[in-house]
């Protein structure tokens, strides 16, 4: 009969065990998706000062120059745009 109740107890402390193990990476695996994002984005709150409304040939590149952009920062703030399906009237974030 110990022998029963000591593998109960050992049973018991394995599951405790394991059960603390995912809490810890549950846990960890929150904080990673707090500070970066969904998609994998840095969780900063960007806001768009100035829109562009899109005109005939226009392109993500002449709208980058016209407002001094670089490329890298005209993706980082509109990072749902298709460059290679602009609509007309569709909003870019330049400022």
């Amino acid at each position: 009969m110990a022998n029963i109740t000591k593998s109960a107890v050992i049973f018991f402390f394995q599951i405790l065990l394991r059960l603390s193990l995912l809490l810890a990476v549950s846990m960890a695996e929150n904080k990673l998706i707090e500070g970066v994002g969904i998609l994998g984005e840095k969780d900063s709150k960007l806001e768009c000062a100035t829109a562009y409304g899109v005109r005939g040939g226009d392109n993500c590149t002449s709208v980058a120059e016209t407002f001094s952009l670089s490329p890298g920062i005209f993706a980082d703030i509109n990072p749902n745009v298709d460059c290679n399906d602009l609509l007309l009237g569709q909003w870019l974030c330049v400022q």
